[in-house]
């Protein structure tokens, strides 16, 4: 793990990134064309962690743009209430809040359609007034940011400034063919370079080949622990995770359960590992074994494995508790 993070460490982490809601189609099985059904839910991969994070007890920023409606007054309420501070939390009038479509199929698959709105309008001036001084995590973990606009500008002009500042950087690409169907080359580049940045960094299995460009999850976790510096984890489903820490890799099991809806699974795993390096100083961060890496990664697969049970990730993350953790 790198070593030139910050000596000053808070235990606040900032998630930036979409916030959004998803409209889940509750006729489950059917595609979104054949669906006639549809629940409310606020999410946003980024918008998840944060939730996540303070549900476990964790202090955590929110840096996004939603728009000046109801679904954006929706979202900034709701993050209120799981106690994430907002005040990063911006609300633009000209441009409507970012939807999700998503219908459940079988085994807890997705099926997604994004109508994107003021999630993509945040600017480099409006994260260049984050105050950095007083967070030790900085965790990009958006779909949408890779995409052309203000958000793709911002997100690597905050990166940069924490780079500067030494803080301590987490990344998951969020990965969603829909909206790179068409660049995929943009996607592979745009998170190397994030890659190469952080300390810590999440992948599923199939980002893991995309970016890599190899065809198995063994060849893609070789070819990250090569090139990057971090520890990682790709996650495998009901398999668990494979963790890549100081050149070697380990599978790390899951729990079973019976999945009801996979929606924020991933961001409550990334929650969970997130909330339990914010709970260490820095020189622990730095100290820790491939054993106390599992553990971390142990108890992401816990919570990422009981969110599953859920309808909508929001409400898994409202049941989540630090108790599940060994």
């Amino acid at each position: 793990m790198q070593t030139n993070i910050s000596s000053k460490f808070s235990g606040k982490t900032l998630c930036i990134g979409e916030a959004l809601i998803d409209m889940i189609c509750t006729d489950y099985g059917k595609t979104l064309s054949e669906g006639n059904n549809f629940l409310k839910k606020t999410g946003g991969a980024p918008t998840n962690v944060a939730a996540a994070i303070s549900a476990l007890g964790g202090a955590v920023e929110l840096s996004a743009k939603v728009g000046s409606d109801p679904f954006g007054q929706q979202l900034v309420d709701e993050m209120k209430l799981f106690g994430v501070s907002t005040k990063y939390m911006l609300q633009d009038s000209n441009y409507f809040t970012t939807f999700a479509f998503v219908s459940l199929m079988d085994a807890g698959e997705r099926d997604f359609y994004f109508n994107r709105g003021a999630d993509g309008q945040l600017t480099v001036e409006e994260v260049d007034s984050i105050h950095l001084d007083d967070i030790s995590i900085v965790h990009f973990g958006s779909a949408t940011a890779f995409l052309p606009g203000p958000l793709q500008a911002a997100y690597r002009h905050l990166l940069q400034k924490a780079k500067a500042k030494n803080i301590f950087i987490s990344f998951d690409p969020n990965y969603r063919q829909l909206l790179f169907k068409n660049d995929l080359p943009s996607f592979i580049e745009q998170s190397w370079v994030y890659l190469k940045a952080c300390q810590f960094f999440k992948l599923s299995d199939e980002e893991a080949m995309i970016i890599t460009k190899t065809d198995t999850v063994e060849k893609a976790a070789s070819d990250l622990l090569k090139n990057t510096s971090a520890t990682f984890a790709i996650t495998l489903g009901e398999a668990g995770t494979m963790m890549g820490f100081n050149n070697t890799k380990v599978i790390v099991p899951s729990i079973k359960v019976t999945p009801i809806d996979t929606t924020g699974a991933g961001d409550a795993f990334v929650g969970a590992v997130l909330y339990q390096l914010s709970c260490l100083t820095l020189q622990q961060i730095q100290a820790l074994s491939a054993e106390d890496w599992t553990k971390i990664m142990a108890n992401g697969n816990k919570a990422g494995a009981r969110t599953c049970e859920y309808m909508g990730g929001m409400d898994a993350f409202k049941n989540l508790s630090s108790q599940i953790f060994e």
